[in-house]
């Protein structure tokens, strides 16, 4: 399973960054705040209570905050660079070039309109072409191929992770189209209305290319009932979470024999590629359900699932009836009440698609190479402040420290952006058709992913572009990654003081460094092997500090009795608790740090804590709300704000918090791990 842990949720991830950004007057803002709340009764409230109150969520979007903030202005910067292209004189095949006609068919609109779905009709010919059930996984293996959508399962090639020098095939469960498993299998008012809402999209879809209303439906319901059965057969997303329990590697004769009905040697050579020896299969259960799905579902239920699966991966890059049935469904699930600009999804999509690409005109144009001279300084300050850290702890042996020192003296950073560029050499970009750009851009990723088989790791690899605001950790690499899109304000400005770079920018570093010693992340050694380096005495006291994180965030409600959950949640839990902690001890090696001068009337420590609170400013849709909970890792803003502070003795004398206060945690109840 293909693991990176983001700061933010890579299904809402704020994409597109410039350094342009005019320096806030104050980097503290007291006119955010509410002064008159405790910061130990509320410190969100104190923080940032004003800016909660004044501020509400725009139309176009389904949460307000900092980094949505600060994405706007970004998209803003991407949209000069876009149309400066247009009006380019560019060499063909140049980097100028290329992003221009990308964007351009991305914004023709009116030949878009004019087309309608006839970009996707032979696809639907060969698919109602369809006759046997042998036909069904070749058309699925056409389909990845070239670019038309992944039905049924994931597949990709990606390092072993026990033998990390190795590319190897890796298949997962997939197939559904719902958000989590579990939308299908609950019975609440709430997955009962994403359940209804889904099917009328499923039928919208369907009657645009020409369905009868009545078959329409009847398709609806049976592609849920198809999918329904998929979700009872997959793994729960806290399941997944287990490096473990996913990683099973099977000799490929073995998986064959177990699940016939794929014909894997006839699917790989429909890849484009041979039969490998063996795979890597994150979910073994759930392909041999499937391969029992395969043999007793009719052939005309497959083809209908399959043309599902071929409008649902095509309507957004179709004419505007398709657009608004994909975004009617997206409101159910999201709340979000208009449509966001298109030249804002077709920015993003730019750079979704052909981000290192764009990503070098945004470099250039907008990355300051003193913000990176600056951010390889933090990295090395806290990389020391988490080495001192690990010496110190009282609960971990003296072997396990020096294996957890060595794991550390191994992360690789990158910063701002690749050594090498990507060229995407062979990607065939028309000003002209948007829709066949889309299925270049995925028949070529595939090839390129799947060409991988047998080669070398490429180490130099991002999985972020440039423009990103956001950072990651990969467990197999063991390296720290922070595009150039997150590099300034509120994360880090080289205009100002130490407390707002560390506990803004430092957070972030600490945070991704801590990743590595998550409860997923710590199961990986210092080469990136999934190898187990913890004596079975250190390992149990740190399930047991876990456990106790855990139930902190258990207790925190989202909405109504909908409570966040500590386990699903826990490797970002403990990235910030980690991440904070140690970003506080470097911090606390600067000048500033070892200081009591204040700065608008707050001392340095006062102005770490409060630089960590405005990064996670944040007000998000009840829907959005209600689905994040269920589906993403990250713990909701206003937890992640206290989760970390409250465990943290600097906290309570930076603020003056004490007993009675609603946050105060008794000293020995204060969770510290890293």
């Amino acid at each position: 399973m293909k693991k990176k842990y983001a700061l933010l949720s890579l299904a809402l991830t704020l994409s597109i960054g410039t350094l342009n950004a005019q320096t806030p007057a104050k980097f503290i803002d007291r006119a955010n705040m509410n002064l008159s709340v405790k910061p130990g009764d509320d410190f969100v409230q104190y923080s940032n209570g004003t800016w909660l109150k004044n501020n509400v969520i725009p139309a176009k979007e389904t949460r307000w905050g900092s980094f949505n903030q600060l994405r706007d202005f970004n998209i803003n910067a991407v949209k000069t660079i876009l149309e400066g292209t247009q009006s380019s004189q560019a060499a063909a095949g140049s980097v100028e070039r290329r992003v221009a006609d990308f964007y351009a068919a991305a914004m023709d609109s009116l030949t878009i309109e004019k087309l309608g779905f006839s970009p996707i009709q032979a696809d639907l010919n060969q698919i109602n072409a369809i006759q046997f059930k042998s036909q069904i996984i070749t058309e699925i293996a056409r389909m990845r191929k070239t670019g038309a959508g992944s039905p049924l399962f994931s597949f990709y090639v990606g390092q072993d992770r026990k033998q990390v020098d190795k590319m190897v095939p890796q298949l997962g469960q997939g197939g559904t189209s719902l958000p989590d498993r579990d939308l299908y299998l609950k019975s609440d008012a709430r997955s009962l209305k994403i359940q209804e809402g889904f099917k009328t999209y499923v039928a919208t879809l369907f009657e645009l290319i020409g369905t009868s209303p009545a078959q329409a439906k009847a398709n609806a319901e049976s592609i849920f009932q198809l999918e329904k059965k998929l979700a009872e057969a997959q793994m729960s997303r806290l399941e997944m979470r287990d490096p473990y329990k996913t990683y099973n590697k099977l000799v490929f004769a073995d998986f064959n024999q177990k699940t016939p009905a794929f014909n894997w040697a006839l699917t790989f050579q429909d890849f484009g590629t041979k039969a490998p020896d063996s795979v890597l299969v994150s979910a073994p259960k759930f392909f041999e359900s499937v391969n029992k799905m395969l043999i007793e579902t009719p052939v005309e239920t497959w083809k209908t699932y399959l043309t599902w699966n071929l409008l649902k991966g095509s309507s957004s890059y179709l004419s505007s009836p398709f657009v608004k049935a994909s975004f009617t469904f997206n409101q159910i699930v999201s709340g979000q009440k208009v449509q966001t600009p298109r030249w804002q999804r077709m920015s993003s999509l730019t750079d979704g698609v052909v981000g290192e690409l764009l990503g070098q005109l945004y470099v250039a144009k907008y990355f300051k190479p003193e913000a990176k001279v600056r951010m390889e300084e933090l990295v090395k300050n806290l990389r020391k402040a988490f080495e001192i850290r690990i010496k110190q702890l009282d609960w971990m042996s003296e072997e396990t420290k020096q294996r957890a020192l060595a794991k550390l003296y191994a992360f690789t950073p990158k910063i701002g952006y690749p050594d090498t560029w990507k060229n995407y050499e062979g990607l065939e970009i028309s000003p002209n058709t948007f829709y066949q750009n889309m299925r270049n851009a995925g028949a070529w990723g595939f090839q390129e992913n799947i060409a991988q088989i047998g080669k070398p790791v490429d180490r130099t690899k991002w999985g972020m572009t440039p423009p990103t605001v956001n950072a990651y950790y990969s467990p197999v690499m063991n390296e720290i990654v922070f595009p150039a899109g997150i590099l300034q304000f509120p994360f880090f400005d080289a205009k100002a003081d130490d407390a707002i770079n560390y506990g803004g920018i430092g957070g972030v570093i600490g945070h991704e460094m801590s990743h590595g010693f998550d409860d997923s992340g710590s199961q990986y050694d210092k080469d990136g092997t999934l190898r187990n380096w913890w004596s079975k005495e250190d390992l149990a006291k740190f399930k047991a500090k876990t456990e106790l994180l855990g139930k902190q965030f258990d207790a925190y409600t989202v909405l109504d009795t909908i409570h966040v959950n500590g386990k699903l949640t826990m490797g970002e839990n403990i990235g910030d608790l980690g991440g904070l902690n140690v970003a506080y001890e470097a911090f606390k090696m600067t000048k500033q740090g070892k200081s009591k001068t204040k700065i608008d009337g707050f001392t340095p420590d006062q102005r770490f804590f409060l630089a960590w609170a405005q990064v996670w400013r944040s007000k998000t849709l009840p829907e959005t709300a209600a689905n994040l909970v269920q589906t993403d890792p990250h713990s909701p803003a206003e937890y992640r704000t206290i989760g970390a502070p409250v465990n943290m003795d600097a906290w309570y004398q930076a603020f003056g918090v004490k007993p009675g206060d609603k946050l105060y945690k008794k000293p020995e109840d204060r969770i510290k791990i890293w």
